[in-house]
């Protein structure tokens, strides 16, 4: 059976420790399929839980030594494959077409192909034959800190997902991976492929990786305009930003209207939504229907399939905005700039292999 769409009101499910078990996989083996910031973290953490684990890498990947080196059984993507009872694709989203046509075949029935985004299943690049299981455990956190996590003796909170169940053992599989990476420590909540999907995609563009950055730059540039120091208009617009956000990460809008003073709090009340307004509602209204109606999607392939031509002359821009220069000489004389240098490279592990 495949999932239904999702329904107009719901409740959440959450998982911890206490209510997985990773017995359904104690038996099978585990392919994961790359390297990188996900894959790695994965791999070990599976690995050290005890589960028999292969990495699926190209012949030509600079991260088979590396992976080799923590005790890991590297094979190709496709021996990999056809060795697994669970197959987790681990390689970026516009890879995993590819990928997927070339372990098709190798997969038996029974097998569970599991993701860690729905993109591709939401959006109908793969079409998994309907006897496998298929999957979704998402940790909502970059690979390396999954990884420091689970070596700390902590979690990462993670969503868990199943769309296809060919086998009526699908959950409680997806729920012992999880458990296995760890996420089940923190929390893992109950979705589905569309709305992960979705809300992530939405979540990235509105607010997370797109709205942000561009109020940040556009405050940045007032202050500069209007005469101030670049310094100046830095600390106040990126730097600061930190503090507002690990507010509220630790107890929501309340904990950070709390921590403020009242003046910030009262021109934050006042102005905030003379700043993002409705027309902003009306344009986050309008990104939220280009990701459900799938125009996100058609124009993130087509460009992929043409060379990235716009995505690499965005980022060029995005890259050599005088914010970043003067970023990156500020850091620089300052004690937290190197460890932030150091949590940059970390989170800059290649995505795949």
């Amino acid at each position: 059976m495949t999932e239904e769409d999702t329904p107009d009101e719901f409740t959440t499910t959450v998982h911890y420790d206490e209510d997985a078990d990773v017995s359904p996989l104690e038996s099978k083996t585990v392919a994961v399929l790359g390297y990188g910031s996900q894959g790695h973290a994965h791999a070990l953490n599976l690995h050290e839980s005890g589960i028999d684990v292969v990495v699926g890498l190209r012949e030509s990947s600079s991260s088979r030594s590396a992976a080799e080196a923590e005790g890991l059984r590297v094979e190709t993507p496709r021996e990999a494959a056809a060795e697994a009872d669970l197959v987790s694709v681990l390689v970026p989203d516009t890879v995993q077409p590819r990928v997927y046509e070339e372990i098709r075949d190798v997969m038996e029935a029974g097998d569970t192909l599991q993701f860690a985004h729905g993109f591709n299943i939401h959006y109908g690049q793969i079409e998994p034959s309907d006897d496998v299981n298929v999957t979704m455990v998402a940790p909502k956190s970059p690979g390396h800190l999954v990884r420091r996590n689970y070596e700390n003796g902590e979690g990462t909170p993670g969503l868990l997902a199943v769309y296809q169940d060919s086998t009526g053992e699908a959950h409680d599989i997806g729920l012992a991976y999880a458990k296995a990476i760890g996420c089940t420590r923190a929390g893992v909540v109950e979705t589905t492929f569309r709305e992960e999907t979705e809300t992530d995609l939405f979540g990235e563009q509105a607010v997370l990786c797109g709205g942000v950055t561009s109020l940040v730059k556009q405050g940045y540039e007032t202050l500069v305009d209007a005469g101030y120091s670049p310094e100046m208009a830095y600390f106040e617009c990126l730097n600061e930003l930190k503090l507002i956000v690990d507010l509220m990460y630790e107890g929501g809008l309340g904990e950070m209207w709390h921590s403020v003073s009242d003046t910030a709090e009262f021109g934050g009340l006042t102005r905030g939504d003379r700043i993002v307004d409705e027309h902003a509602r009306e344009n986050m209204e309008q990104v939220l229907e280009e990701v459900q109606d799938g125009t996100f999607a058609r124009e993130w392939i087509t460009e992929n399939q043409a060379g990235r031509p716009s995505y690499k002359q965005l980022k060029h821009r995005e890259e050599n905005h005088e914010i970043e220069e003067v970023g990156e000489n500020l850091r620089a004389l300052f004690s937290w700039g190197e460890g932030a240098d150091q949590e940059k490279e970390a989170a800059e592990t290649p995505a795949d292999d």
